[in-house]
C-alpha cells in the first residue's frame, strides 16, 4: 500500500511543479504583473507630459501671446517702445 501513495505523491509533485516553477508559472505572472504595473505608471505620466506639451504647441500656433511671453522671460527681449529698469538692492536689511 505504501508503493501506490509514493506513486501518487510523486506524480502530484511533477503535475505540480511546472504551476509553481515553469515558464508560465504564477511567480512569473506575479513579476509580469508587477512590471505592467509599473510600466502603466509611466504611460500615465509620459501621457500627461504629452498633453501638457501638446497645449504648449497649440497655444504657440495660434497667439502670439506666448510667443512674446517666452521672448519676455526666456530670453529679456523688449518691445521697441519699452524702458527696461533695473533696481539693484543693497546689501543691508530696511527692518
Amino acid at each position: 500500500m505504501r508503493w501506490p501513495a509514493l506513486l501518487l505523491l510523486l506524480l502530484v509533485v511533477v503535475l505540480q511543479y511546472p504551476l509553481w516553477m515553469g515558464k508560465g508559472s504564477w511567480i512569473k505572472v506575479w513579476e509580469l504583473e508587477q512590471q505592467l504595473t509599473a510600466l502603466k505608471q509611466s504611460n500615465v505620466k509620459l501621457k500627461q507630459r504629452n498633453a501638457g506639451l501638446a497645449a504648449e504647441v497649440t497655444d504657440l500656433r495660434n497667439g502670439y501671446e506666448a510667443i512674446e511671453e517666452r521672448a519676455r522671460y526666456e530670453l529679456g527681449m523688449l518691445k521697441s517702445d519699452e524702458v527696461y529698469v533695473q533696481v539693484a538692492r543693497s546689501g543691508r536689511s530696511t527692518k
